[in-house]
């Protein structure tokens, strides 16, 4: 599927300056189900992706796009996320004793990160509840968007292009991957139209979850918004919707009709790990992308694979 295009002949409409988007909303309340045992008394949030835990990959995001000031939407049981961010005098004191900087500066490296703020969610009543829970925060300015469960590879600068967006279009702005047609029921899907430059688009509607058949395109919704501040007055009525949740593609589909939503399609790497399978592959993606890790793993990676690979039944190498 090829992303619409304007005639070059009719450029977009200026729009007027835009407020500077400085705050970063990362919603980090849900139970971690799926990755039960592990998730029972350490926040989904917090598993390690090589040596880091998944948030800590979004929060240096959220900084490398210039967004200084991050709100966490937690919940209870998520005290570790706090202090994850938080100094720790008593660490930090026995690794600078031992003149070990390295560690020391990994230790601090998380409260460096940005101006790190938190609030709770009392009630799991979604993810668009969990915004409208930023609101105080937030005020009357945009923000960014970034869920925990999608982590973009720190090589990508998807957020970034998204800050453009929303600075020459106004409005919100959500990011888009083509996905296949088998897989369209897992997201939210856009309907789009042609806005008027290379891999970006207008969106028109959003369907949550759609089946195959009634998806209006294969450009699924990931875990990136730029949002106007407008959003939480449409949360605020926006009554529960699947699953009894206040969902924010309800909020946005309503922005979307009104014409002040674009969407950025996103082409790059991408981690779901949200996902056990996917968790996995993103923790050995990054490990061989390291310059201190990558080479050896990647020489040890090899010599596994072709172990496996003499090793398995015949009904295994003929079904890979």
């Amino acid at each position: 599927m090829t992303v619409p295009h304007s005639s070059p002949t009719r450029p977009p409409a200026p729009v007027p300056p835009v407020a500077a988007v400085r705050k970063a909303v990362v919603p980090a309340a849900g139970l971690g189900t799926r990755f039960l045992p592990a998730t029972k008394a350490t926040p989904k949030e917090m598993l390690p992706v090589v040596d880091k835990p998944a948030i800590q990959y979004v929060v240096e995001e959220a900084a490398a796009a210039g967004l200084d000031d991050v709100l966490m939407v937690t919940g209870r049981h998520k005290r570790a996320i706090e202090d994850h961010f938080d100094h720790a005098f008593e660490l930090e004191q026995a690794l600078a004793a031992k003149g070990d900087t390295a560690r020391l500066d990994a230790v601090r490296d998380p409260a460096r990160l940005a101006d790190i703020h938190h609030v709770r969610q009392g009630d799991p009543l979604g993810l668009g509840h969990a915004v409208l829970c930023a609101r105080h925060h937030v005020g009357d300015q945009p923000f960014a968007v970034l869920l925990g469960d999608d982590l973009i590879d720190p090589r990508e600068t998807l957020l970034s292009r998204m800050l453009e967006v929303r600075g020459r279009y106004g409005g919100s702005v959500v990011a888009l991957m083509e996905v296949p047609p088998e897989q369209v029921h897992l997201y939210d899907c856009a309907a789009v139209g042609p806005a008027g430059e290379d891999g970006v688009v207008r969106v028109t509607g959003l369907v949550e979850k759609p089946a195959r058949a009634q998806a209006p395109s294969r450009y699924a919704v990931i875990g990136r918004y730029v949002l106007d501040p407008a959003v939480f007055d449409v949360l605020e009525r926006t009554p529960p919707g699947r699953g009894g949740e206040i969902q924010l593609t309800d909020a946005l589909q309503e922005l979307a009709v009104a014409g002040t939503v674009h969407g950025v399609v996103f082409d790059g790497l991408r981690y779901d790990t949200g996902d056990k399978a996917d968790y996995l592959r993103t923790v050995v993606r990054l490990a061989c992308a390291r310059e201190d890790l990558g080479p050896r793993f990647r020489a040890w990676l090899k010599q596994f694979v072709a172990e496996l690979d003499a090793t398995a039944p015949e009904d295994d190498r003929l079904a890979a």
